[in-house]
């Protein structure tokens, strides 16, 4: 028997979880919900970007977890290490279990450095750096002011990733600094990318080309970064034509990302190791009192916080009506957004849902998103930020309402 039970328990206080509990709570104050979450502090990681780029102060992504913590839900500072959906529980890393009427799965995605040989060893040391961690993103800053000519490498690894036009955000903010500071024209600059194209929305690419021509970047693609050597400051990459080592005086990475490993071994899991949930409803494909949102899910979108925020309202209805013992009612339909950032002070918006359908939310006359725009810059640098701690985690459903609603 579990050691305790809930009404709903969460697994996992990133945006996704702590949006989707707030939206519950807004449906249904004092309902019983319970968060799974060991980590002191949430960060608002789309911030780590501008960070990189010199634009905020780290200081700023992070509070502590219990800030945003939505009153009233019981927070569990555990992990969980396993899943048994079979009996309605999830056991956590002391041993200990917890039941539930309705599971939701939102763990995020695992940041697999370990793939990349010698990289763990060399992180923030050797010109080596990464905007995936807090701690490594003022370090990219710091590279970017003091390179002043040589070479600067940005990889991307294979698909799935969160944001994924995070790489190329970090490689474009670079160059538009060295671009200002005089010295671009020392800096052979390369985007090393393991797939097979600059963007996966094709709409977009043609305003990201031009930025890749201004700044004279050399574009690698199905080149994926497999080993690094710090002190000798060189990377090897697996090509269509082998193997190739390339020297570097700075290295931005990003790297290989998995489902967290509790979830690939569960009973939860598609093959992608990821919760197989139905790509609309976000209800589980063989646990039908089980939803997964957020970079978590199976679903075939692109991870990013804008999908999170869209997908929290959606589970919120649906989880509800499987509490009343009713079918789901919400859909989701894919919506992303990533922000990408090709100079300081614009930025190309691009915003899409399954099939890689254009899905703006503003008027063309007004913001185009596949043309760089300040306005762009201004939503991604001011307003955004805002309306996730003020909005997104406390229930508040600005332009992200459930789509496909019937009376609940």
């Amino acid at each position: 028997m579990p050691s305790t039970s809930h009404s709903i328990l969460i697994i996992g206080g990133g945006s996704a979880g702590i949006a989707a509990a707030a939206s519950i709570l807004k449906r249904r104050p004092g309902i019983d919900i319970a968060i799974v979450e060991p980590s002191d502090t949430h960060a608002y990681q789309p911030g780590w970007t501008m960070v990189g780029g010199g634009v905020f102060d780290v200081a700023t992504t992070v509070r502590p977890m219990a800030s945003v913590m939505p009153k009233g839900v019981r927070w569990i500072k555990q992990a969980a290490v396993s899943f048994q959906p079979e009996d309605n529980q999830v056991t956590l890393k002391d041993g200990g279990t917890v039941g539930y009427d309705v599971l939701v799965v939102a763990p995020g995605i695992r940041l697999a450095w370990e793939k990349i040989a010698g990289l763990t060893e060399t992180l923030g040391q050797n010109g080596v750096t990464s905007n995936y961690r807090a701690d490594l993103a003022p370090y990219t800053w710091e590279l970017v002011q003091q390179l002043r000519g040589g070479k600067a490498i940005f990889t991307q690894p294979a698909m799935p990733i969160k944001c994924a036009g995070a790489p190329q955000k970090a490689m474009y903010l670079a160059c538009d600094h060295w671009r200002r500071a005089g010295v671009l024209d020392n800096i052979q600059v390369d985007f090393r990318n393991a797939g097979g194209v600059l963007f996966g929305v094709a709409d977009y690419v043609p305003a990201l080309m031009e930025y890749v021509g201004k700044y004279g970047i050399n574009l690698e693609l199905g080149s994926n970064l497999v080993a690094v050597d710090g002190p000798a400051r060189c990377a090897t990459f697996a090509t269509t034509s082998g193997e190739i080592t390339v020297d570097f005086d700075m290295m931005h990475v990003v790297p290989p990302q998995v489902a967290p490993q509790c979830l690939a071994d569960s009973p939860l899991a598609a093959d992608s190791g990821f919760a197989d949930v139905d790509q609309h409803t976000l209800q589980h494909v063989r646990y039908p009192n089980v939803f997964a949102l957020g970079d978590g899910g199976s679903t075939p979108n692109a991870k990013t916080a804008a999908a999170a925020r869209k997908q929290a309202p959606v589970v919120a209805v649906n989880v509800l009506r499987q509490l009343d013992s009713k079918g789901p009612a919400a859909g989701y339909d894919g919506y992303g957004s990533c922000p990408l950032t090709v100079e300081r002070g614009k930025i190309v918006l691009a915003e899409f849902a399954y099939g890689g359908k254009l899905a703006p939310s503003f008027p063309t006359w007004l913001l185009d998103g596949t043309k760089p725009a300040r306005l762009s810059w201004m939503l991604k640098a001011d307003a955004l930020p805002w309306i996730y701690w003020n909005g997104m985690l406390k229930g508040r459903e600005w332009l992200a309402g459930p789509g496909g609603l019937i009376a609940q």
